[in-house]
């Protein structure tokens, strides 16, 4: 079966041939013009380069503006690799500035303890808070020293600023202090000017309230609270909080000590605790009966 021809096509095609070898012909003499070495050959070269190089300058811009643009994507890609470094860096040294300032709180909560005004008879033992209570029911804290360090039941814990609570069960390692905001907790204090002497018992709430306070029309708010001394059961003089006024009506203390940071106490040695040995130690020895002597001559003189 006969295909039908373009006349078109079969028109062309000579031409085409023609075209294509006269490029050939034409880049083959520019090939070897190139290649011949010669003052002569060099004039021609140059006139050449002169004549068609400026007529054709329009075609290189797009092919320099290409050149441009992959210089300037390979240098957006250097700025993003050093933009993320730079975010890495940036978020290593908010770390460190973290730490730093985290060490510095400690550094100057150590420094208020080492400044704390204290009788130069008591002696002290500094532990790190490992742990709270958690419990809504108690509140205490966990220092990192105990019987091996001589911790004793009964002494007094404090910050840099004021008494924080008390030594209720030693371990070796460890020892636990029940906080005067504990229900567990009841200390003999002095208020300040009008040296009137109270108990302070916690009840689980931030404000311990004050109780068996015999003039209570003489404490204002903001008085001065201290520890009194009384039963030797905390040293006297020791800052405690001031008079504040509770929403139930009752005068309370707010204590001087901030339970929100607790990091360092300081536990004071103070004595040696009374130890009752058995019911006879409560209960005081018989009075001797007076001779009949004496009751005789009480008898006449009366």
């Amino acid at each position: 079966m006969t295909q039908d021809r373009d006349p078109a096509r079969e028109m062309y095609r000579p031409l085409r041939r023609i075209f294509v070898g006269g490029v050939l012909l034409c880049l083959c003499l520019i090939f070897v013009l190139w290649r011949i070495d010669g003052p002569r050959v060099e004039r021609l070269r140059a006139a050449v380069v002169d004549a068609v190089v400026p007529q054709v300058a329009w075609i290189l811009q797009p092919v320099s503006a290409t050149i441009e643009m992959a210089g300037s994507f390979r240098t957006y890609q250097q700025l993003y690799r050093q933009n993320q470094d730079l975010r890495r860096e940036l978020q290593r040294m908010r770390a460190w500035k973290e730490a730093a300032l985290q060490l510095e709180q400690k550094n100057a909560r150590l420094l208020a303890l080492n400044n704390l005004q204290l009788d130069p008879k008591l002696t002290f033992v500094t532990g790190i808070v490992l742990a709270d209570s958690g419990s809504p029911f108690r509140q205490s804290v966990l220092l990192n020293v105990g019987a091996r360090d001589g911790i004793r039941d009964g002494w007094a814990a404090m910050d840099g600023i004021g008494v924080v609570g008390r030594i209720s069960g030693v371990g070796r390692d460890s020892a636990r202090v029940i906080l005067l905001t504990d229900t567990n907790s009841t200390i003999p204090v002095t208020i300040q000017p009008s040296s009137q002497h109270a108990l302070m018992v916690g009840d689980n709430s931030p404000l311990p309230y004050v109780d068996f306070l015999e003039t209570p029309e003489l404490v204002r708010p903001g008085d001065r609270v201290v520890t009194s001394g009384d039963g030797g059961v905390f040293p006297p003089d020791l800052l405690v909080g001031q008079i504040v006024e509770g929403r139930d009506g009752r005068i309370r203390i707010r204590p001087a000590a901030d339970y929100g940071r607790l990091e360092f106490l300081r536990v004071l040695r103070f004595g040696d605790p009374e130890r009752v040995e058995g019911p006879g130690s409560l209960i005081p020895p018989p009075i001797p009966p007076m001779p009949q002597d004496a009751l005789a001559a009480g008898g006449a003189d009366g």
